[in-house]
This record gives structure tokens, sequence and C-alpha cells, in this order.
């Protein structure tokens, strides 16, 4: 670990980061150039401690998880976000496959659609980086590890991954996920991490087991699906997706589909993270 080089790069990349890129008001009040330590600790869900001590040279290794959210907070490309791990002595992650960050293009559609809900997401549906409103929305899914960052595993392995929609929604739901996955496996022909996730969920539920068996194939583009969320009530929101050319990952940007949902989504930004529960929503639907 290059702790010194490590601190340089981190300092110099949060001050050539205009706050306006990353949706924060750059006031007249400002004096910090570039972003101040505290909205990084932010956006990078982190404490302002630990970004303080990074850029001093005094932390400790941090892990992949973290890199990749300062990497995301920082807007760093493709080539500073493998820095940024070799710097800190791990291998960046790879250039494709389920487990790599979010595209920096995508993560600066994020910052342009503003206040409406938006996410990056691998095709396997696992979510790379999502804005504020999403954050508010739909709870933080970037927090998952391991076989739970996939929406799939989770809709069949864990009855609360369905709360959050109407019980109407859930066949629906459910078609759409196999069937989506159908295709993602399809795509990815012999790909490890797309068998391997078939395989668990196989010999994790006797409902995937039947639903594979079916053999539906559907790529999701548009939906329109309702969220049931514990502070403002019923909304139902449109969802359009942009995919990337590679068909690897995709943006995922959910408006209004009524104006009531569209009031209450304006009283979710107004409300914000207060005594927001870290867990709820917490698990979605997918």
């Amino acid at each position: 670990m290059q702790r010194d080089q490590l601190a340089d790069f981190l300092r110099r990349r949060r001050e050539a980061i205009r706050p306006a890129e990353v949706g924060l008001a750059d006031g007249p009040r400002r004096r910090t150039a570039g972003l101040r330590r505290e909205e990084v600790a932010m956006l990078a869900g982190m404490s302002v401690d630990y970004v303080v001590r990074l850029e001093q040279g005094r932390s400790s290794q941090p892990s992949t998880q973290l890199l990749g959210a300062l990497a995301r907070a920082l807007r760093l490309s493709d080539d500073e976000r493998d820095h940024l791990f070799h710097l800190a002595g791990h291998r960046p992650p790879p250039a494709d496959g389920t487990a790599r960050l979010a595209r920096a293009g995508l993560i600066r559609m994020l910052d342009l659609v503003g206040d409406t809900p938006a996410l990056v997401l691998s095709d396997l549906g696992d979510v790379l980086a999502q804005n504020r409103a999403a954050f508010l929305l739909m709870g933080d899914h970037t927090r998952f590890s391991g076989d739970d960052r996939y929406p799939v595993y989770r809709w069949f392995t864990d009855p609360a991954a369905r709360a959050v929609a109407p019980p109407e929604e859930h066949e629906r739901h459910t078609r759409q996920l196999v069937a989506d996955l159908r295709a993602t496996a399809g795509r990815r022909s012999g790909d490890p991490a797309v068998t391997g996730l078939v395989d668990r969920l196989l010999a994790a539920s006797a409902e995937f087991r039947r639903r594979w068996t079916e053999h539906e194939v559907a790529v999701r583009r548009a939906d329109r699906k309702t969220f049931l969320h514990p502070r403002v009530g019923r909304m139902l929101m449109d969802c359009e997706t942009l995919v990337t050319p590679d068909q690897r990952q995709q943006l995922l940007v959910l408006t209004p589909a009524d104006a009531e949902s569209g009031e209450r989504l304006e009283l979710l930004r107004v409300l914000g993270t207060q005594e927001f529960p870290a867990d709820a929503p917490g698990r979605p639907a997918p």
C-alpha cells in the first residue's frame, strides 16, 4: 500500500470535482476548491474521520468495497479507478463480469437525472450505483454482498424481498425475474458467474426450479411497478432501462406514473433521510 501516493491522489481528485457534477449546490460561501471532505464522506457512505485519515496517509488499508465507494463518489474514470486500487495494494476489479464497478459514463448520467430515482445495474441485476433519490425510494442496495447482491436470489430465498410489492404483482415479478435471468444465461453461456448463480438458486428454491423448467425468456426494458413505501405509502412508478452496447450494464430510471405518486416522491425528497430506517424499505421488489 502506497499511503502517501494514495493520500495525494484522493486529495487531488476531491479538489478537481465541481460540486454541481455530483448534484451539490455551489454556493457563494464555498471556500474549498472542489468537494469538501464531509461531502466525499456523505457520497461514499463513510465517516469524515476516515476520509481525513486517508488523505493524511494515516489510515489502515481500505477494503475493495470502500475503494469502490470512493471511486463512485469521486467520479473516477476506469483508469483512475484501477490506479486507486493499485495505490491501496489491491488488484483492480476485472474489466468485465458482474464484479466490475459502474461505468463512469453511467455514473455521470446518475448525476444528470437529478431528483429522479436512478440506478446502475449489472445484467444480473445487482446495483452498482444509485443516486440519492433511489436511496430514498428503495433503500441502500449497494450494501448487499454475496448472492444477496442479486434481486432474483433475494426474491426466491428471502420472504422480506417481496414485502414492498403488492401481492397482486408478485406473479408478474416472479416471471420477469426468471425470464430475464434465462436471457442473460443464454447470452453469457458458460460464464461461471451466471451458471453458479443458477445452480445455487436451483438448490435453494423449489419455486425457482419449477419456474426455470418453463424456459421463458424476456429481457426487461420497460415496466410499471408499485412500491409500498413505509413512510409515504403506495407509489406507482414507470421504469425505463437504458442498456450499454455490450449489454453488461444498465441505467434504470424510475418516474412517477401518476400525480399522486409524484406528490409522494416529492414528499420523500423533503423528508430526506431524517429518521430513515437503515434497513427500510431495504429489500424492494427488484
